[in-house]
């Protein structure tokens, strides 16, 4: 799907979630919110968070067109990132009064996830100290990045998410400053593993995963 169609589509039932919230508040509804987990892949896009610089794409106009690419200023959290065919991005769009109101750990329970994905095929990933996202060999010179994650909340609905590398083009990652870190490489599982991945299958994975962290289960 289009990046901007699925944040569009974020931002409905993202609003709804608030404005239920509202009315909850003056006592004028007792609808409850609900919970979603969106699964996409989108074409060749990249996306500048709220406290990114614009400096960290490398590419102008003429470039992005080149690349058969977009470009969006968003409002999540983070710097720039990348996503495109082969990427699994989730949308987790969370009351999180529902669970625990801390966004902190809402982000250590993301990454929890994608790290027990990950286990399931091998792959050793891992948090890097004071960096969001998950990392395979953080503390070494071979550092590199395998999930990365923005968020945005209000009222404690989440929105935004995390994109992670499964059968990723790599090479789009080098038109851009990642995340605004310059000193640290970007993978993929395919790259990790040396052959392509089952999407499907890390999909499936990912949804229990998550299910688990949070506690919940699927209507």
């Amino acid at each position: 799907m289009d990046y901007k169609e699925a944040w569009d589509y974020q931002e409905t039932l993202f609003a709804k979630n608030i404005a239920l919230k509202i009315e909850h508040r003056n006592g004028t509804s007792t609808e409850p919110t609900t919970n979603h987990l969106l699964f996409v892949e989108h074409p060749h896009v990249y996306t500048l968070g709220k406290s990114g610089s614009e400096s960290n794409l490398l590419l102008d106009e003429a470039g992005l067109e080149a690349h058969h690419a977009s470009y969006y200023k968003i409002n999540r959290g983070g710097d720039i990132t990348y996503h495109g065919p082969g990427q699994l991005v989730a949308y987790p769009i969370f009351d999180l009064d529902y669970f625990f109101t801390d966004i902190h750990k809402y982000m250590r329970y993301l990454e929890e996830a994608v790290i027990q994905t990950l286990k399931e095929y091998g792959i050793e990933g891992c948090r890097s100290e004071g960096l969001t996202g998950v990392w395979i060999e953080p503390e070494t010179p071979r550092a590199r990045k395998i999930c990365a994650m923005g968020v945005k909340s209000s009222r404690w609905v989440t929105m935004h998410g995390i994109g992670f590398n499964v059968n990723s083009d790599l090479s789009y990652f080098s038109h851009i400053v990642p995340c605004g870190i310059d000193d640290k490489a970007v993978t993929s599982m395919q790259h990790e593993l040396g052959k392509p991945v089952d999407m499907q299958e890390v999909k499936q994975l990912l949804k229990a995963k998550l299910a688990e962290q949070f506690g919940y289960t699927y209507q």
